[in-house]
């Protein structure tokens, strides 16, 4: 499985939305939780969200509960992230991301997508 860059980042006001996308290549897409994680300069590459096989489960981050919200679409290989009432200290670059099993940590990430620009101003 290969995982794009997401697409869809930039800089936005705060209270603003943003929707990012991760488009994924391989026939294997549908076996794997897909998700989105996000780091700043110095820190760790923190969770943010995930999705299920199926689409019947998700899960977030406690920053993010409320706000943001993930789809995956696997027909078309796709994963999404819409971003609403977005904060400034959502200021990060988010990188997309597939695993076999569902996971939290970034060290039981399978595969990772090349990160973009999300930048929430004040």
């Amino acid at each position: 499985l290969r995982c794009s860059s997401g697409v869809g980042g930039g800089l936005v006001q705060a209270g603003g939305s943003l929707r990012l996308s991760c488009q994924a290549s391989g026939r294997a897409f549908g076996s794997y939780y897909m998700g989105w994680f996000r780091q700043t300069p110095g820190k760790e590459r923190e969770f943010v969200a995930a999705i299920s096989w199926s689409g019947g489960s998700s899960y977030f981050a406690d920053s993010v509960r409320g706000r943001f919200t993930i789809s995956r679409n696997n027909a078309k290989n796709t994963v999404s992230l819409q971003m609403n009432n977005l904060k400034p200290q959502d200021t990060a670059v988010y990188y997309c991301a597939a695993a076999l099993k569902a996971t939290r940590r970034s060290d039981g990430i399978d595969y990772w997508g090349k990160g973009t620009q999300v930048t929430v101003s004040s």
